[in-house]
């Protein structure tokens, strides 16, 4: 072993110990939930909490465990770092076998060492797929009997959406439009460019989600910052931390809503038509904080990042304060508890679960490593009434996590199939879950 790394290996160790040392919860993720979460004071150490869910995946046999009422299969397996799913109007479900493109300027230094083996120990270095698959079901029983590459050769592919007979793809650094007729299992047509998204040698939040106006004028597209807290300077944030609107026809664009740290999953209120986003906050001021987020998006609007978060809580970090933008801080319509990295989002219309399930959001949260103990790691349900949400998050699939903290698999991008089922992208287990109503 070379002196360097051994070093290095000598420091990671050292901040692990004393990462275990301290910065233990103090509140349930619960209490970090809802329309009013409980925000105590940020912790100022130099060493963040540090727990990371060792990767393993799942034996031969076990599978997440189901909420009462429903049940859970595989769709489809042996899928390579399968995080987003899209599902076509004749039923053909198109996954994203995807990761985070080259990023040189992410992993220099201490921190950036640290990082690379934290997120290699939760699986998420695995080289990228950069195909999308299709899966289709011919009749409907729940099983996948035909399995094509539909696109490949993308840049870490990420959101899909289908307009007319245009299919568009957001890859980590532009938006492509290919030709598409119902019922194809693969598109060898070139794509053409739309327009371009920031990307660069850094990219720190490299997936880029995508959904489209009911009339398919508009796409709007998440572009996720290029760091935790501005600890780049804010002109590395150009056009980041926010959600696009996208012209289908021309490429023209502007920011729909900013101040977003990490927007991924979209989703349309159908009762209101509202656009509402599921956002990662920031870490490393303790387990208790941030917590991550559903919320409604205003057109103009400004959510915090980097300067506050949750309204007027002001990030001490990020030099120089800007309080007349924190004055202007939306607070997010409800939270979804500290560090859980909430991911895939769907609307429950449509679904054919048991009626409890029958309004409101499916919310993928890919898991913590920033807090102890572990939160997300599962999909929950968030009910609403009136279009706005209503009551507590429910589980509806856990048991991704071991009794010793390792991952068995990390859910991600969510989204309900023609029947009705709720299929769950799995990127460490490699597998799309289906969840029904019990028998």
């Amino acid at each position: 072993m070379s002196p360097q790394v051994s070093t290095s290996a000598a420091l990671l160790t050292a901040l692990c110990v004393l990462s275990a040392c301290g910065g233990s919860a103090r509140l349930s993720v619960e209490e970090g939930s809802g329309p009013n979460p409980r925000l105590p004071a940020p912790e100022d150490s130099l060493l963040p909490v540090i727990n990371i869910a060792p990767a393993v995946g799942w034996a031969v046999g076990r599978k997440p465990q189901a909420a009462p009422g429903l049940a859970v299969e595989p769709y489809a397996d042996g899928l390579a770092h399968p995080r987003w799913l899209y599902v076509l109007p004749n039923g053909d479900v198109l996954v994203a076998e995807t990761n985070a493109p080259p990023k040189p300027e992410d992993s220099r230094g201490l921190r950036g060492w640290v990082m690379r083996r934290v997120m290699g120990k939760a699986g998420a270095t695995t080289p990228s797929a950069n195909r999308i698959t299709l899966l289709r079901d011919s009749n409907g029983d729940g099983v996948v009997d035909l399995r094509s590459v539909f696109l490949q050769n993308l840049n870490s592919p990420f959101g899909m959406a289908l307009v007319g007979q245009d299919f568009y793809v957001a890859d980590s650094d532009a938006v492509l439009r290919f030709p598409y007729q119902e019922g194809q299992t693969q598109i060898v047509a070139p794509g053409e460019k739309l327009v371009d998204l920031p990307a660069g040698p850094r990219n720190h939040h490299w997936t880029r989600n995508l959904i489209a106006a009911a009339d398919g004028r508009k796409l709007y597209v998440t572009v996720g910052s290029n760091s935790n807290a501005a600890e780049n300077g804010i002109e590395a944030e150009q056009g980041r931390a926010a959600v696009w609107e996208v012209d289908t026809t021309s490429g023209a664009h502007r920011i729909y809503a900013s101040g977003l740290r990490n927007p991924n999953g979209l989703a349309w209120e159908p009762r209101t038509r509202t656009l509402w986003v599921v956002v990662n906050e920031r870490d490393e001021i303790g387990s208790d904080l941030v917590p991550d987020y559903l919320t409604s998006l205003r057109d103009g609007g400004f959510y915090g990042w980097p300067y506050s978060y949750y309204g007027a809580h002001v990030d001490t970090r990020v030099r120089p304060p800007q309080p007349a933008l924190v004055a202007q801080a939306i607070v997010p319509d409800y939270a979804l508890g500290p560090h859980v990295a909430a991911l895939g989002l769907a609307s429950a219309a449509g679904n054919t679960l048991p009626p409890e399930y029958a309004d409101g959001m499916f919310i993928g949260e890919h898991g913590s490593w920033n807090r102890k103990p572990h939160s997300g790691y599962k999909v929950v349900f968030v009910p609403f009434a009136d279009g706005r949400p209503r009551g507590m998050p429910r589980d509806v699939l856990a048991g991704f996590l071991s009794g010793e903290g390792e991952a068995y698999g990390r859910p991600v991008g969510v989204a309900l199939d023609r029947q009705g089922a709720l299929l769950v992208a799995d990127d460490v287990g490699n597998t799309v879950w289906r969840v029904t109503a019990a028998p």
